[in-house]
């Protein structure tokens, strides 16, 4: 690679960098870059700008959105009263598609995970507890990642929520052990949020 010129270079390292990117695949997209048309590649470009500067974190429930708050939590025939917690704003795209929950969300931005750098603070627990208490709500449906980091943060967010006075579901285990929201059909999810059952440290 050492024969492309800098600027090459440089793009290949920045597609290097995305996730799932290795530097086979990397190199491909950059060289794929110089031969469509220019205004193609600016498009992306552009695309990318936009991207940063007009999407934000919604304020409520830190859902992605280019409004704020975003159209979830504005939206006036949602059930107002429960909550469904996720990891990631990946995670409401997912279960949106499955056409089975119309309360609001609450995205933690990640999840328990010590080892990874992401402690309790990392997470947007502290402004779930004061959406809880401002009243209303009055059901928390927890639908982490049903692996050992999901399982965690379900288990500190159920004691985080103790004595709150709501409801705490855990979705069922219609989703895999291990597996990921985002790559779960929605029938499953769809099933799993139906199936929810009150959640419970032993």
């Amino acid at each position: 690679m050492s024969n492309y010129p800098e600027s090459v270079l440089k793009l290949i390292e920045e597609f290097g960098k995305l996730p799932g990117i290795g530097a086979r695949s990397a190199e491909r997209l950059a060289l794929h870059l110089l031969r469509v048309p220019e205004d193609s590649a600016l498009e992306l470009a552009n695309a990318i700008t936009e991207l940063r500067n007009r999407i934000k974190h919604c304020s409520i429930c830190y859902n992605l959105s280019d409004t704020d708050p975003c159209h979830i939590c504005s939206d006036p025939g949602r059930e107002n009263s429960t909550i469904c917690v996720v990891e990631e704003p990946r995670d409401v795209t997912a279960i949106e598609k499955s056409n089975s929950y119309k309360g609001l969300y609450h995205v933690l931005l990640g999840r328990y995970s010590p080892l990874n750098e992401m402690d309790e603070k990392s997470l947007t627990f502290d402004s779930l507890l004061k959406r809880i208490g401002s009243g209303g709500i009055s059901e928390v449906i927890i639908a982490t990642n049903p692996n050992l980091e999901g399982d965690a943060t379900a288990t500190l967010l159920q004691n985080r929520l103790a004595g709150t006075g709501v409801t705490i579901t855990r979705i069922a285990r219609g989703v895999p052990q291990g597996s990921q929201i985002e790559h779960v059909s929605g029938a499953i999810i769809g099933d799993a949020l139906r199936e929810r059952k009150e959640f419970k440290t032993t």
